[in-house]
């Protein structure tokens, strides 16, 4: 059911050059029940999904190194950004969008994924919603060297880490990507990889 707390609904369309932003005017009403305008800008960018591979005996995880802009142009001297294998659902449903991501940027083709939880992992600017997935891998699952697709200009490192390297890179900053962060501490809270 629609917010009855929201009212005249105005988008304007200021960027359509990479995805969509939008400046959204709108009435909301407050909890004293008076209402006022707010006028915000929303960028769509579609919504996406996300894996992290782990294999149980090698106690390892697959991560994905490439170079981010934003992350860049916000301090990150290098750019560089390690994290979960990751992209955006276009037309696919958020299962076979990250079965196709895993082969393109990982070069493995994973037989059974579980889905843990969906988030919203910028809500103040962003639309997207994140599908959140992970899956057992073996080392006869790997049909490629991934590196992503070159006509979407992805040039994607694979890496292959102990799990607890990986959890310990949180700390100490060398991962900061909130996508990884969340997956790996499902990880360890659920105990599926055990020292």
């Amino acid at each position: 059911m629609p917010n009855q707390r929201v009212k005249n609904l105005k988008k304007e369309l200021l960027s359509d050059h990479w995805y969509r932003l939008d400046k959204v005017t709108y009435d909301f009403q407050l909890n004293n029940g008076h209402w006022v305008t707010h006028s915000r800008e929303a960028y769509d960018r579609g919504n996406g999904a996300t894996i992290l591979l782990y294999n149980k005996s090698k106690k390892t995880v697959i991560l994905t190194k490439q170079f981010r802009l934003p992350t860049f142009l916000n301090g990150n001297q290098s750019g560089l950004l390690i994290e979960t294998c990751a992209g955006l659902l276009d037309r696919d449903n958020p299962e076979d969008c990250i079965r196709k991501e895993t082969e393109e940027e990982t070069g493995y083709r994973v037989s059974s994924i579980q889905k843990v939880f969906e988030a919203y992992m910028s809500p103040g600017s962003v639309t997207e919603i994140l599908y959140f997935f992970i899956a057992e891998y073996s080392d006869d699952m790997k049909i490629g060297a991934g590196g992503g697709l070159l006509e979407e200009q992805e040039n994607i490192e694979v890496m292959e880490l102990p799990f607890q390297a990986a959890y310990e890179m949180i700390q100490t900053g060398e991962i900061k990507d909130g996508k990884t962060i969340m997956l790996l501490q499902h990880l360890k809270i659920q105990g599926i990889i055990r020292e």
